[in-house]
């Protein structure tokens, strides 16, 4: 029997070196990944593929895969290992006896039944098994055999990520799930995107919305785009810093426990939250996490902070840390790897964030900040990548594992951050932590799917400070 090889030549096997009952086969196993590309390029989304529990998940992770994509690999053994190069597929028949489900790994033979001279056309039976040895495609296939033996270099295939903003969305709103919704005051939802947002959170039943702002303008917009505001409250109050005023006083009355940013200057909304007089504030330095989910990453970064503190002391930064490792436990990373960023991996006087992240590290390291794996000064390349942190000679274990990025300023984060979601697909949240309740904080410009996730991680703090409240 001949099997696939890795060669770096395709050799095929002409029709006079073919002979009844040689036989040839190849293994392959089912990823989910396949099961997508292969529906993307066909453009079937049969969700019959699907079991009952995963259908609507965009998940692809218990799908069953295409019956065609067995087949295919028929396809693959026939043009490329035997006969090989110059097969012409004539005509099949195929039996499908079983689902293939992801992980199953199938071996594809191909035996030969039967050759006819006058038009060399040969007869192949076809069997494809799983790693349990029991038949998912069963077949038969005639082919024209190659005249002569043809030879050709093996072509290298491209990898091919698939980035799939809603399937990594619906990973994070599961993590809400089971938790009732939290009620939130979306701050001035007076533009399509942020309306949108606070409606589709409260339909994934992640919060229960109190609207604040002008009910005129909240009614046109639902109007204009056909939205349904259904029995949501709206708080009706004359223009957008009275929305902001309003809702920190529904915060501090205990009618909601967390605040969204509608579409209203930052400034007007984080003035109200800050204030000293009556806003929101803790002992804890308020700061912003950017937590993003990037597809060539393997697991979900933050970035802090990059919306509130322009140029932290190290005094703030000890409490922006603190804030992010706090958020890291909730959403169940129970040691985060905090990487203190600069331009270089090594302790320069002449740059301040080099000195602030050596403090910082001792600071850790005496119990000054508590609950997460500190490492720092390095540079943006050695924080997210092994190979780049091993190069450079760096042994670390924060190094190319890096589960929280602290920006040395406002602006290095903010492209940091921005640079992700728009060259690199990156799913964004972003929320405002220190203050007495999450604060979903989103530039004007992103989407309802971004609002969405900063809902789930608020409700995730929400429900974390009602358990904190219960045990004191």
């Amino acid at each position: 029997m001949h099997f696939e090889t890795s060669l770096e030549y395709l050799e095929s096997r002409p029709y006079d070196e073919i002979n009844v009952g040689d036989t040839s086969s190849l293994l392959r196993t089912l990823r989910p990944e396949d099961v997508k590309l292969f529906a993307l390029m066909s453009g079937d989304m049969n969700p019959a593929l699907a079991n009952a529990d995963f259908r609507h998940s965009g998940l692809f992770r218990d799908f069953i895969a295409h019956g065609m994509w067995s087949a295919s690999l028929l396809s693959t053994i026939l043009g490329t290992q035997f006969p090989g190069p110059g097969t012409v597929l004539i005509e099949s028949t195929l039996h499908f006896a079983r689902p293939v489900t992801i992980g199953d790994t199938i071996t594809v033979t191909v035996t030969v039944r039967q050759k006819f001279a006058h038009n060399q056309h040969i007869i192949l039976d076809c069997a494809c098994l799983n790693q349990e040895g029991l038949l998912v495609v069963s077949g038969s296939a005639e082919v024209l055999a190659p005249a002569a033996k043809i030879r050709t270099k093996r072509t290298v295939m491209p990898e091919i990520t698939i980035s799939d903003k809603y399937a990594r969305l619906q990973v994070l709103v599961a993590r809400a799930e089971g938790l009732a919704p939290i009620d939130m005051a979306v701050v001035h939802p007076c533009d399509r995107e942020s309306l949108r947002g606070a409606l589709l959170a409260a339909e994934a039943k992640l919060i229960d919305p109190f609207l604040i702002g002008p009910e005129q303008r909240i009614r046109a917009v639902a109007e204009e785009n056909g939205f349904d505001l259904g029995s949501h409250r709206i708080v009706n109050v004359k223009h957008s810093h009275e929305a902001a005023a309003m809702a920190v006083t529904l915060v501090r009355s205990g009618d909601v426990e967390a605040l969204m940013k509608g579409s209203l200057h930052t400034d007007e909304l984080m003035a109200e939250v800050v204030s000293r007089a009556g806003g929101l504030r803790t002992a804890r330095r308020i700061s912003h996490v950017f937590m993003m989910d990037v597809p060539t990453y393997p697991r979900p970064i933050m970035i802090t902070d990059a919306a509130i503190n322009i140029l932290p002391t190290l005094q703030d930064k000890v409490d922006i840390i603190q804030n992010a490792i706090d958020l890291a436990h909730i959403i169940g990373t129970p040691e985060p790897k905090v990487a203190i960023l600069s331009a270089v991996e090594t302790v320069n006087p002449k740059i301040q964030s080099t000195l602030d992240a050596a403090a910082l590290c001792k600071m850790a390291d005496r119990g000054q900040i508590k609950g997460g794996l500190l490492d720092g000064p390095l540079a943006f390349d050695n924080a997210v990548s092994i190979v780049a942190a091993k190069t450079k000679g760096i042994d670390s274990a924060v190094a190319g594992r890096a589960d929280i990025l602290v920006v040395p300023d406002l602006e290095s984060g903010n492209m940091i951050a921005k640079q992700l979601e728009y060259l690199a697909n990156a799913l964004s949240a972003g929320i405002v932590l220190g203050a007495s309740v999450p604060v979903v904080l989103t530039s004007r410009a992103d989407t309802a799917e971004t609002r969405i996730a900063s809902c789930v991680i608020a409700a995730l703090i929400a429900h974390a400070n009602r358990k904190r409240e219960k045990v004191n």
